[in-house]
């Protein structure tokens, strides 16, 4: 089974590029999602006691707890010895399921696939971008973003041109969703014979 990693900086429509891929019956496991679902399960005692303020009526409030990181950006570290390895005990949860239904490929959809390592984890990586004007336009336009906020984010992640360079596929999200659709197919196409591979898993 081939183990795609999908990543790209905020706002460079990895979700929606995500998606298509979906389309083509690969099944893809979104961390984003997972954290959403962890937020509300396994991660709410442990953040409970880092952020006690930050878990209202049983659930994580990523609002209140986004305004404690901004005040405490330390904290960061904390939160995140907390959420990674509940994150990646559900994606081998997922990849054993997957292995079991006999994909022969799958995405893993990590926004932090290089800053937390995940390379190391998948075959295949591919990186979602655009212009940065496109970007911060898309970012900009999301409820309650601002620019202070949007910096910050961008200062967690690896810049778009290094993520570039480390990829083996590239996809441009920034001409549309029809030209985004197509260079997915592309990708797949490719990957299913042979290229970008870095191993055999």
């Amino acid at each position: 089974m081939i183990v795609v990693g999908l990543t790209g900086s905020i706002g460079m429509g990895k979700s929606t590029t995500a998606g298509l891929f979906a389309e083509q019956g690969i099944a893809v496991n979104d961390a984003d999602i997972v954290v959403h679902e962890l937020y509300r399960e396994e991660a709410v005692e442990p953040i409970g006691r880092l952020f006690p303020d930050a878990v209202t009526t049983g659930v994580v409030d990523r609002s209140v707890l986004a305004e404690n990181l901004a005040k405490n950006p330390a904290k960061f570290k904390e939160l995140e010895a907390i959420v990674h390895p509940l994150v990646r005990k559900r994606e081998e949860r997922f990849l054993a399921e997957q292995r079991g239904a006999g994909a022969d490929m799958v995405v893993l959809d990590i926004p932090l696939l290089f800053e937390t390592a995940g390379a190391d984890r998948v075959d295949v990586i591919v990186v979602v971008s655009c212009d940065a004007d496109i970007q911060r336009r898309r970012v900009l336009e999301r409820p309650g973003m601002t620019p202070e906020k949007f910096e910050m984010i961008l200062s967690r992640q690896l810049p778009d041109a290094e993520k570039r360079r480390h990829a083996d596929f590239v996809i441009d999200t920034g001409h549309g969703i029809e030209a985004a659709r197509q260079q997915v197919l592309e990708v797949v196409a490719e990957i299913r014979a042979g290229k970008g591979r870095k191993s055999d898993a």
